[in-house]
Parts: structure tokens; C-alpha cells; sequence
């Protein structure tokens, strides 16, 4: 049994190249679906950015080579400014998913001067400093901070991120 079908008030088929022009334009929409808009928010530094804050440096003098913290904190005796930077991806209409976040801390001693710094991130779903090679010490000063900003990496975000 052949099936036809109506098209403007005739019966037949339909002509090869509306098939194809269909075809080409569903890729064309696809195609954009799979190609993710990058954002980048915070601050993005270079290792000779991070290799310029040297120990002993004051808070002012870090201030004005890495700008200002996104956030700082008190740690006992010392106390640590966070340099906080996100990478997102959306694809379409989708919400932003986030990939990756960077924190770059500064720490400082008693006397307000560089103490050390560290690069965290995540590395097999640890927070990890890629600049000591290693996890912060479970119960250290900091431990409940890092965990916060690391919180809800990969989670989609609300409203573009923003």
C-alpha cells in the first residue's frame, strides 16, 4: 500500500530539497546547542603574578600588585586575603554550569607581613595547593573557609551566575 501525502492541495511527495533544507536547518540548531559559552569572573592571575608576592611583603604592597581580595579572613594570630576566580559554561538557554575555581590565598602573621601563599583548586575532587603540592591539614586554620568556597563547584547557578 503507498502512503501519500497533501501538499498545497495536491497529492505527491514532497520534493527532495525541502527534505534537505529540514535537514541542514535542525543541524544548524543542534550544532549551537553544543558549542558552551565560557565565562570567566574573578581574578585570573600569571605565575609571575603570584611569584611577585614575596614574604615579609605588607598588606598594602599586596594590594597593589594582586588588587583587592574578593574576600579576607582572621586566622588566629594572622589573618589571609582570597583571590576568588570561576570558570562557567552554558550551552543555549541552559543554566551556567561552573568548571573550575581557582582561590589564591595570601596568608599573613602576627605582624601583618606575608607569610606564605597558596594556589587551591580542586584536584580529584580534594581542594589541593598547586603551589605546596598537597591538601590543607584536616582541622587547619582555614579548613572551613576553603571547604565554603568550594561548596558548590559544578552546581548550575541561578539567574546567568552573576
Amino acid at each position: 500500500m503507498k502512503v501519500q501525502m497533501k501538499k498545497n492541495g495536491t497529492t505527491g511527495r514532497y520534493p527532495a530539497g525541502a527534505l534537505l533544507i529540514s535537514l541542514l536547518t535542525s543541524a544548524a540548531v543542534l550544532s549551537g546547542c553544543g558549542t558552551p559559552t565560557i565565562t570567566k569572573h574573578g581574578m585570573e592571575f600569571r605565575p609571575t603574578d603570584l611569584q611577585a608576592v614575596q614574604a615579609g611583603m605588607s598588606k598594602d604592597q599586596v594590594r597593589s600588585t594582586l588588587g583587592t581580595p574578593s574576600t579576607t579572613a582572621v586566622l588566629g594570630d594572622g589573618s589571609a586575603f582570597y583571590y576568588i576566580s570561576s570558570t562557567d559554561a552554558q550551552k543555549s538557554f541552559f543554566l551556567p554550569t561552573e568548571q573550575n575555581r581557582q582561590v589564591v590565598a595570601v596568608y599573613f602573621n602576627s605582624g601583618q607581613t606575608v607569610d606564605h601563599i597558596a594556589n587551591y583548586g580542586l584536584k580529584d575532587g580534594k581542594v589541593f595547593d598547586f603551589v605546596s603540592r598537597t591538601t590543607p591539614a584536616p582541622g587547619g586554620k582555614d579548613e572551613g573557609i576553603l571547604k565554603g568556597l568550594f561548596r558548590n563547584l559544578g552546581k548550575q547557578q541561578l539567574f546567568g551566575g552573576g
